[in-house]
C-alpha cells in the first residue's frame, strides 16, 4: 500500500468515526427528550432525575466531537464537500447540545410538577414530543445521508410543531383563568411545550444545514430549496 493510499484510509477513517460520534450524540439526546416526556406521563421523578444527570455525557460528547473536527480540519485539510460536512458538524453539535439542555429542562419541570396533583390528562404533549423526535431523526438521518430532499421534509414539519404549541398555551391559559391554583401546574406545563417547540427550532436548523451542506445554498431566511418565490 502506498503512503497516499494509506492517508486517504485513514482520512476516510476519521470521517467514518465522526459520522459515527455525531449519530450516538443525537441518539442520546433523543434518549433524554423520550425520556423526559415519559416521566411527565408515568409521574416518574427518579427517571426524570437520571435524565437531568445525562447532560455531563452530553457535554462531553461535544467536546470530544469539536476536538475530532477541528483535528481533521488541521491535518487533511479537506476541501469541497467535506469541508462543508466538518464545518457544520462544528454547528450541529451546538444544536445538539442545546437540545440536550432543553430535555433536561423538561425533566426539571416535571420534577416540580410531580410534587403536585396532575392538572389534567395528557394529549397534545406526548403528540406533540413524538412529531418533535421524528423531526430530530429524520433530520440526523439527513445530515449522515447528505440528503436535502429528506431534510427539506423536516424542515415543512415545524408548522405542526407551532400548531402544537398554540393550542397547548389556549388550553393551559384557559385551566389559569378559571382557578388561580391551577397556574403553578400550568406554567410548567407550558415551559415544557415551550422547550418542545424549541427543540423543533433546533431540528429545524439541522435540516437546513444539510441543504447548505449538500448543495451549498443557504435557505435559512428562505426555508426552501428553491429559494424564495415572488410574491404578489
Amino acid at each position: 500500500m502506498s503512503l497516499r493510499e494509506h492517508t486517504n484510509r485513514e482520512y476516510e477513517g476519521e470521517l467514518r468515526k465522526l459520522r459515527d460520534q455525531l449519530l450516538r450524540m443525537g441518539a442520546k439526546v433523543e434518549e433524554i427528550i423520550s425520556g423526559s416526556i415519559k416521566a411527565l406521563l408515568e409521574r416518574d421523578s427518579e427517571l426524570a432525575t437520571r435524565m437531568i444527570a445525562f447532560d455531563r455525557r452530553i457535554n462531553q460528547m461535544e467536546v470530544d466531537i469539536d476536538e475530532l473536527c477541528l483535528s481533521i480540519l488541521a491535518r487533511r485539510q479537506p476541501v469541497a464537500s467535506d469541508l462543508r460536512f466538518i464545518t457544520m458538524a462544528l454547528k450541529l453539535v451546538t444544536d445538539l447540545e442545546r437540545i440536550g439542555d432543553l430535555g433536561v429542562n423538561i425533566s426539571e419541570r416535571v420534577v416540580e410538577l410531580n410534587a403536585e396533583p396532575p392538572l389534567k390528562p395528557y394529549v397534545d404533549l406526548p403528540n406533540m414530543a413524538n412529531e418533535v423526535q421524528g423531526m430530530l431523526r429524520e433530520a440526523l438521518d439527513a445530515f449522515v445521508a447528505g440528503d436535502p430532499e429528506r431534510a427539506q421534509a423536516v424542515i415543512e414539519r415545524d408548522t405542526n410543531i407551532d400548531a402544537y404549541y398554540s393550542q397547548i398555551f389556549r388550553e393551559l391559559l384557559t385551566y389559569m383563568m378559571e382557578d388561580a391554583h391551577n397556574i403553578f401546574r400550568a406554567t410548567r406545563l407550558q415551559s415544557i411545550a415551550k422547550y418542545l417547540e424549541r427543540i423543533g427550532d433546533h431540528a429545524t436548523n439541522v435540516a437546513e444545514m444539510v441543504v447548505f451542506m449538500v448543495k451549498g445554498k443557504d435557505i435559512r431566511h428562505t426555508g426552501k430549496l428553491e429559494g424564495e418565490t415572488a410574491r404578489g
